[in-house]
């Protein structure tokens, strides 16, 4: 009987044990939720992903802080050569989350919102490695800023991009900066204007993304790119990336000037030596990926 009524205590004991152990654990998954982004890197090529595809993977301020970091981490790392930003879910991204822009919140926390969007996209312009966006899925206001942001956008056929902010009171004006500056003014205008989609040709014809291809080879072919990439010397890339948006921002004959004292640095560089030495040499070139000169 002794025995009996300890088996049973003990069968009781570990029963309570097991359940809190199961509900603590489910607790704990539960606490724990997904990052806004991930990021990995191979071979010179940094994947970031937007995660948030119950919300559409909505800019919300700290998917911009998170993306941010993501970006800026270790970004003048030799190891580091092209980033590659896609999206997890159907919707690349649908702009701002407008639960945070609703009054409740003030003019200070709006104020900070935007600031941090622009920070990322001029950020993305800014760093030495060259960013592709790599788009399967619909990318609405500052979704297709981003997408514009990048310096090379690939996209599925299915694709769409448009600007809906005047749709819900809210025109797309920061949009339009990088926007305007990717598409002819008159189709940027309609875009703006309507809030209309475009579809993934019509952004191709008109200069908002590279390329568009079928969706089962999007990865293969924005990896094909980025590897080209990897190919090539890192400084070269760099101050190539950087001379190309500050010539521009130029008038014609400022940014001839530009380019032109930049081809000279370039010479300077020990990687322009020796890819000149490689040619004449018809051979493949050895980088050192240092920003190292050659001469004076």
């Amino acid at each position: 009987m002794a025995v009996s009524s300890l088996g049973r205590s003990l069968s009781a004991l570990w029963l309570r044990r097991t359940t809190t152990l199961l509900l603590t654990g489910k607790r704990f998954c539960q606490s724990q939720p997904q990052p806004l982004t991930v990021r990995t890197q191979n071979d010179g090529i940094r994947r970031i992903i937007l995660n948030n595809p119950k919300k559409r993977n909505a800019l919300s301020l700290s998917m911009l802080e998170s993306l941010r970091e993501n970006i800026v981490t270790d970004v003048d790392s030799d190891d580091l050569r092209v980033i590659i930003i896609s999206a997890k879910g159907p919707v690349f991204s649908s702009g701002h989350d407008l639960k945070e822009l609703t009054s409740a919140h003030g003019r200070e926390h709006h104020t900070h919102v935007f600031q941090t969007c622009s920070e990322v996209m001029t950020l993305i312009q800014d760093i030495p490695v060259p960013v592709i966006a790599m788009v399967n899925g619909i990318a609405t206001a500052a979704g297709c800023q981003l997408v514009a942001s990048c310096d090379i956008a690939v996209a599925t056929e299915k694709s769409t991009f448009a600007t809906p902010g005047v749709n819900v009171g809210l025109f797309c004006s920061t949009p339009a900066v990088a926007i305007g500056r990717a598409v002819p003014r008159k189709v940027a205008m309609e875009m703006l204007f309507t809030g209309t989609p475009i579809s993934a040709q019509d952004a191709l014809l008109h200069g908002l993304i590279s390329k568009v291809v079928p969706e089962e080879r999007v990865e293969e072919e924005t990896l094909a790119i980025a590897r080209r990439v990897c190919e090539s010397s890192r400084p070269v890339v760099a101050l190539g990336k950087a001379t190309f948006y500050r010539q521009m921002a130029q008038g014609r004959d400022a940014a001839y000037v530009t380019a032109s004292r930049v081809m000279v640095d370039n010479l300077a560089l020990i990687d322009g030596q020796e890819g000149i030495r490689a040619f004449v040499g018809k051979r493949k070139p050895v980088w050192s990926h240092k920003a190292e000169k050659a001469h004076e």
